[in-house]
């Protein structure tokens, strides 16, 4: 299986400038390198035949005659090979030179593409040699036994499409890359042959990136390399693949051997983003030809696919504190609109000692900070039951208690024990009536004492919660606004820590032990040591597990095939393969099964690009069958 994956790269080549006998036995190095990595799609930099800089020698029959030569051997060496080629060649159309990108494909010329964009200011003065490609059609160009010579997109089977610009084309203010993903091209590649001086190379790479981010592609950089001439300017061999605004691989530049950046492009998931963007419906109104030239691309081993274990969390320290910062923020500030909408003297919170209510709580605090109002306006209330434990407890109430709120403490025991009888129910029997019996009487207490005392209820839960069902109905599942409705548990973690490493030292000491305290809802009473008996992770499965398959399978829709080799990927050595697909059956029986819950939650902001909102980004029938999906 390829799971909806091509193998691309972008090579930077030695070379001797004006010696395409040369050149195209460096190339056919490159292209064997290539095939021995299983890469499809091979892009090298712009005029790798001739090379860049050759200046008016571009005007020579000798040169052009070399450059037709070493073209069609390099077409031929690819025969076989399974490989689509792309090189840069200077060729004569209609009595004028153009600098062009060709596509080879099993032994062929399968499309020659112009530049359009010439560069023509400061160091560059192409236009003294070559003319623009833009606009032109000609298909019934026939040199090299190609029939087209224009704007075109080369269909490489499997929901792969090529499309190709040239260096300039990727500065300028409407890229042609903006038109060919318009028509379907998710791949999108540049020959170039970009100079280099001060802070140019970081700015490059943000053009790389955003313009795959904007086009919705995978963009895949050739640059010159170093063997260039030197009499003005020095080239880096810049080799660069990004993916949906994400740099994936990047090669390292100044090298003075060839240079081959490989990396795994998934071709579904870019799809997959394009069908939710309705953007993608419009047509550029222009007219491109459709090569088909399908490649063999059976199997892909994620070898050059890096998978993320915690798509949620930054693997970067600074660009996690960021993070954290920016979603606290926004949970803070949407909390503080509802609180100033309604009219609320203040807040009513639930606090268990676990990781979302102290958020929550920590989110509260933020927003009477917005507002000016004193931290007393937020009632904390602890809710003693039959699970808990002596740790959540204390950490509960010191943590209220350091952060000034007004405590609460009431106890539900008595209320369930008086509610078992009422409804005939052994409290000995301690099933899911046991349980949820205790989380409906906390809400019931919270809901009673807001409106008493004309506050709003802040919900806790997250989003994992939601995802997975892992909520009482009518009980914890309910609140007046979430604020941690589209946070994932991996993600609460470093919240709660984010604040921790904010706050003073007994306040930081509090969020700690609390980080450090396993995930339980303690409903089922503890053991003969007083600990947490009852551990979320041991019923349903590792969080950590549970985001990666949420974030995968909202965002990118990958079946259960594809969730599984990926989170093998990203969990090599932390979970075998039995144990990704028990728990990854365990999360779309429940997934499915727990819509009805979603389907009437709270308001709550949303903070990333996965939310659960049924009023926004996921709407799903609480009734449809999960049959095909496992």
């Amino acid at each position: 299986m390829n799971y909806g994956i091509i193998r691309v790269a972008a090579a930077s080549l030695k070379l001797k400038v004006a010696n395409p006998s040369y050149n195209k036995e460096e190339i056919k190095k490159v292209i064997d390198n290539a095939v021995a990595e299983g890469v499809r799609v091979l892009v090298t930099p712009e005029l790798s035949v001739t090379g860049y800089t050759c200046a008016d020698l571009f005007f020579t029959s000798a040169l052009q005659q070399a450059s037709d030569e070493a073209l069609l051997e390099i077409a031929a060496y690819t025969e076989g090979k399974n490989i689509c080629v792309i090189v840069g060649v200077p060729i004569v159309c209609n009595s004028k030179l153009y600098n062009c990108a060709v596509v080879i494909v099993d032994g062929a010329v399968v499309s020659i593409i112009p530049k359009q964009n010439i560069a023509n200011y400061n160091e560059f003065y192409e236009k003294r040699w070559f003319a623009s490609g833009s606009g032109i059609n000609a298909p019934l160009f026939e040199k090299y036994d190609c029939s087209i010579f224009g704007n075109q997109l080369i269909n490489l089977g499997g929901g792969a499409v090529l499309g190709v610009e040239l260096c300039e084309d990727l500065w300028v203010t409407e890229p042609p890359s903006n038109k060919l993903a318009l028509e379907g091209a998710n791949i999108i590649v540049n020959l170039s042959a970009s100079d280099e001086y001060v802070a140019k190379a970081e700015y490059r790479r943000s053009l790389v990136a955003n313009q795959s981010a904007r086009c919705i592609a995978a963009y895949v950089y050739a640059g010159a390399s170093v063997y260039e001439s030197t009499t003005d300017l020095v080239f880096s061999g810049a080799t660069i693949i990004a993916e949906n605004g994400a740099i994936i691989a990047e090669g390292k530049r100044f090298q003075r051997e060839n240079v081959l950046t490989v990396a795994d492009v998934d071709v579904e998931k870019l799809n997959t983003l394009r069908r939710k963007n309705m953007s993608f419906g419009n047509s550029s109104d222009e007219g491109f030809f459709l090569l088909d030239a399908e490649l063999e691309n059976d199997d892909n081993d994620l070898k050059y696919r890096c998978v993320d274990p915690h798509p949620f969390v930054p693997a970067d320290d600074e660009k996690r504190r960021e993070r954290c910062e920016e979603i606290f923020s926004i949970q803070a500030a949407g909390l503080a609109k509802r609180l100033e909408h309604v009219g609320s003297k203040g807040c009513v919170i639930g606090i268990s000692g676990g990781l979302d209510s102290t958020l929550a709580l920590l989110v509260s605090v933020e927003a009477m900070k917005l507002l000016g109002k004193p931290m007393s306006d937020i009632i904390g209330i602890t809710m003693p039951g039959f699970g808990t434990t002596d740790r959540t407890y204390n950490n509960a109430l010191d943590l209220m208690k350091s952060l000034g709120v007004t405590v609460k403490e009431i106890s539900i025991k008595d209320a369930c024990v008086q509610h078992f009888k009422d409804i005939e129910h052994n409290p000995d029997v301690k099933d899911i009536t046991y349980e949820n019996t205790q989380a409906r009487e906390r809400t019931q207490i919270l809901f009673d004492i807001a409106n008493k005392t004309g506050c709003l209820l802040v919900g806790t839960g997250d989003l994992s919660e939601m995802a997975m069902g892992w909520c009482t109905y009518n009980g914890d599942h309910m609140s007046m606004y979430g604020v941690n409705a589209s946070v994932p548990k991996t993600l609460v973690r470093y919240l709660v820590k984010y604040v921790a490493e904010i706050s003073d030292e007994k306040t930081r000491a509090i969020l700690l032990d609390v980080l450090d305290t396993p995930v339980s809802p303690e409903l089922l009473p503890p053991d003969e040591n007083g600990e947490i008996a009852q551990k979320t992770e041991d019923n349903i499965g590792p969080y950590e597990l549970h985001d990666f398959f949420l974030y995968h399978f909202i965002r990118f829709g990958y079946d259960k095939e594809k969730l599984s080799v990926l989170a093998q990927k990203a969990f090599d050595g932390a979970y075998d393969k039995a144990t990704v697909e028990k728990w990854l059956t365990v999360f779309i029986r429940r997934f499915f099964i727990s819509q009805f819950k979603r389907s009437c939650v709270p308001d709550g902001p949303k903070v990333g690009s996965v939310s659960l909102s049924p009023r926004g980004d996921w709407r799903m029938p609480s009734d449809a069958s999960f049959d095909d999906f496992i």
